[in-house]
């Protein structure tokens, strides 16, 4: 049995041919090596089997480094298989989010978003990428045929020894077609308030208007901003058995046992305002509405809201005191929105410095002082085998808006944005800024990072 053979035969029982020679192999695994590549490689060889075990770190760090620089221009019959297989591995291993399959002039640009920051990755060459492509559309039950149309689909590979599920969606631009797979593969989080970051004013807030009879709490921020982890963790702390809760998703992102969820179908006329309607007559105690996204699902919320229940749900504003404009907009009426409003919360997620590898520098980070009032240390990303490029995760930062009675007569009477922040600041609430710079003074992220997510407040 000749190297390549060997090491096909170890990659199919996920561990790694080390060396060969005339009288022993040597192979890496992590935990345990199983019987059945014992046996093989023994069958295989009839040399003597030396076993490093290694932590999974350090394997994927391993195939990282082994990965090639520069796919084969020629594709072989496999390579489309290989290399989409290889990729997805890669993806996973890196946490990444979304892989971006481009059409250059020359060659085809594979991105991944690891950490909501797009990494790229060794280019594929035309021809390959043509074959990708095509494979990528048989897994996602699309036309291999039709390349002027956008399409999108699903499906579900076994990567590492567990289904991963994969959403694809193509877009006709110049030069070919652009793929992006998004990894429905959900990484195992608790749902628990303590648990987001918030700081320890902003999460009694949170609590509080948590476990009111009735009102409405928004969270809001843009995509991929982490709302959705925070409207669960909200939902999984009042979620016992004296409780109701019903909610209308778009789509159902996390299954939780003991909500009446429903996903909606606008095809079969399931839209938010039907199923929000339908849910008033299930006698439920809390609401949780997916997505504000008109006037009408808006109104049909706050009516909740005011009739003796809780209703959650979240909008795509930058800031807390915006969002109360933007739902004037809509068409809400002010003093509706000043009855029915409990908590508005913004947040973002900022990429978290590995605690491994960090380091502070001598120097300090000034900011001008109506931003921050005292330096902040500088943080240096520096990269080890724990983390992507000296980060690892998100933290979120958030901006909690607690409607009081002063608010309210704000609301009520059209006060512009500046005024309700100013009400809001002098009550003591943190800016997402100011949230920011205490997650930099603590560690968790860098100036930069902060700048690049938020860039720095008006006015400053």
């Amino acid at each position: 049995m000749n190297s390549e053979q060997l090491m096909a035969l170890c990659q199919r029982h996920h561990a790694l041919l080390l060396s060969s020679d005339t009288d022993m192999i040597s192979i890496a695994v992590t935990g345990n090596p199983g019987t059945e590549l014992m046996e093989a490689l023994r069958f295989a060889t009839q040399k003597r089997i030396d076993i490093e075990c290694w932590t999974a770190e350090r394997m994927e760090k391993h195939r990282q480094l082994a990965l090639p620089t520069q796919l084969p221009l020629t594709p072989t019959a496999n390579s489309a298989v290989d290399v989409l297989n290889n990729t997805l591995l890669q993806a996973l291993s890196l946490r990444a989010s979304d892989i971006h399959i481009e059409p250059t002039e020359h060659a085809c640009q594979v991105r991944l978003r690891i950490d909501g920051v797009l990494c790229p990755q060794p280019p594929l060459s035309p021809a390959l990428a043509t074959m990708l492509s095509a494979r990528l559309k048989v897994l996602g039950n699309l036309d291999i045929a039709e390349r002027r149309l956008p399409q999108d689909g699903q499906f579900t590979v076994e990567l590492a020894n567990a289904p991963v599920s994969f959403r694809i969606a193509t877009l006709p631009c110049d030069g070919g077609e652009k793929i992006v797979l998004r990894l429905l593969h959900q990484v195992e989080q608790a749902l628990e308030l303590e648990q987001l970051g918030m700081s320890t004013g902003q999460q009694a807030h949170f609590a509080e208007a948590l476990n009111k009879p009735q009102g409405l709490i928004l969270v809001t921020g843009p995509t991929g901003s982490g709302k959705t982890v925070t409207l669960y963790s909200a939902l999984q702390a009042r979620n016992t058995s004296d409780v109701n809760i019903c909610s209308v998703e778009d789509p159902i992102e996390i299954p939780l046992t003991g909500l009446n969820q429903t996903q909606i179908n606008p095809r079969a006329g399931l839209t938010f305002q039907s199923v929000l309607r339908a849910l008033l007559r299930q006698d439920p105690d809390i609401i949780m509405v997916g997505e504000i996204r008109d006037g009408e699902t808006a109104e049909i919320a706050i009516n909740a809201a005011q009739t003796g229940h809780l209703v959650l749900s979240t909008l795509h504003t930058n800031s807390t005191a915006e969002t109360l404009i933007r739902l004037q907009q809509m068409g809400v009426a002010r003093w509706m929105l000043s009855s029915a409003l409990s908590l508005v919360i913004a947040q973002r997620l900022v990429r978290r410095l590995c605690p491994h590898c960090r380091q502070a520098s001598v120097d300090k980070a000034e900011l001008p002082r109506t931003v921050w009032p005292h330096p902040l240390p500088h943080w240096q990303p520096i990269g080890c085998e724990r983390c992507y490029h000296g980060f690892y995760g998100r933290v979120a930062i958030f901006e909690v808006l607690a409607i009081d009675n002063t608010l309210r007569q704000a609301i009520a009477s059209g006060a512009n944005i500046d005024v309700i922040e100013a009400s809001a600041r002098q009550a003591g609430m943190l800016s997402l800024f100011e949230h920011g710079c205490m997650a930099v003074e603590q560690g968790l992220t860098t100036l930069e990072e902060l700048l690049r997510v938020l860039g720095m407040p008006d006015g400053s």
